[in-house]
């Protein structure tokens, strides 16, 4: 996919109608092309690699002042875990273009006091994906990020589709200069810090904007998709506040100067030149009510207190690759005023959609 070829980025019909996912398809679409065929091995070609800048943005605004909006309403408004396009080609990401996908287990082993897969007991098939926000290399700004997304089923091999419940996490929207992935935390409200990297900041306040007019607030993700997920109807919502990704104590720090970040996760699982995972990558996964954001769109903050590890997130398995850059796709939770509370939805659900009878899973 060309610099100047975005795909379908916006609401097509195909979006409008979503009877959910299997997980196999969803997992074997992304280890269909990998750019790699063995990771590390001799001959292999290097990791496909063009930093994001704001001409991308203007390229965009160049295809009609309303593309930009319709790519955020897309975002919030397409439950589609898998958006191919006439071409089969996909879509192309403005930001957090480069990942690595990952497939494993959502398990919550303690008490929580919240509904749904945030339930003691539940366990969930999970594809997630790893991205950077601009540069992909260590020394210089990355905004790392992980979006998941939970079927609720152990079984990989379950034939009927499965509506899915997407979160986002990320340290700092704009990007950190954190070395080690190990250090990072991955958070549903994120930091945006724009003397971080003045060279990202235009894309990152462009975006915010537009995405502020389509779903109110473009940084934090709520979490109600993941508390409404299996829930009885007749089941009030509880959803965290907060949550927080970290990676468990025990892995290794991956060395290396100018390295870049999808070879130091997959350095955790593979060894080079072998395809076989060696090694599980876990994080844990820790909620809190206790907290704050302050600050102004382009200068947030957020201060956390009593986190509490209620599980974690294991992944056996993963791959980067063009339908993972291109073609997975994760919904934005819609907004809500009251997150709890469906009926204080900020952006209507769009006409005639699937989505608007699967508001509350």
């Amino acid at each position: 996919m060309s610099q100047n070829d975005f795909g379908v980025i916006e609401l097509v019909d195909q979006d409008r109608v979503y009877p959910g996912s299997r997980f196999s398809e969803v997992r074997d679409a992304m280890f269909a092309n990998p750019y790699q065929k063995v990771w590390g091995a001799p001959g292999e070609p290097p990791l496909p690699f063009v930093m994001p800048t704001f001409f991308d943005m203007l390229r965009a605004l160049w295809r009609g002042r309303h593309f930009l909006t319709q790519a955020a309403e897309r975002s919030v408004d397409a439950r589609s875990d898998l958006r191919w396009g006439p071409d089969e080609k996909g879509f192309r990401r403005i930001v957090h273009p480069w990942g690595v996908v990952l497939t494993g287990l959502w398990e919550i082993t303690e008490d929580s006091g919240y509904t749904g897969y945030f339930q003691k007991g539940s366990k969930a098939l999970v594809v997630a994906r790893y991205s950077n926000g601009g540069a992909v290399k260590r020394g210089k700004p990355r905004g790392q990020g992980i979006a998941g997304k939970l079927f609720p089923t152990t079984d990989p091999h379950h034939k009927e589709p499965l509506q899915t419940a997407n979160f986002f996490t990320i340290d700092d929207i704009v990007g950190a200069s954190t070395r080690y992935i190990n250090d990072v935390d991955f958070v549903n409200a994120p930091n945006v810090t724009l003397s971080n990297d003045w060279a990202t900041s235009p894309i990152v306040m462009t975006a915010g904007v537009v995405f502020a007019i389509t779903d109110k607030d473009p940084t934090e993700r709520q979490l109600h998709e993941v508390a409404e997920l299996g829930k009885p109807r007749d089941l009030p919502t509880r959803a965290p506040r907060f949550m927080r990704l970290k990676l468990a104590p025990g892995h290794p720090r991956i060395e290396g100067e100018d390295l870049d970040s999808r070879d130091e996760l997959l350095a955790m699982m593979f060894d080079k030149g072998d395809p076989t995972p060696r090694r599980e990558i876990v994080f844990t996964i820790e909620v809190t009510e206790d907290g704050e954001v302050t600050g102004r769109t382009g200068f947030k903050k957020g201060t956390f207190r009593n986190w509490r590890r209620i599980g974690a997130l294991t992944f056996d398995n993963a791959v980067v690759s063009y339908n993972g850059d291109h073609v997975l796709h994760f919904h934005h939770p819609n907004w809500r005023i009251d997150r709890n509370d469906p009926a204080t939805r900020f952006r209507p659900a769009p006409t005639g959609s699937e989505a608007e009878k699967t508001e509350a899973m």
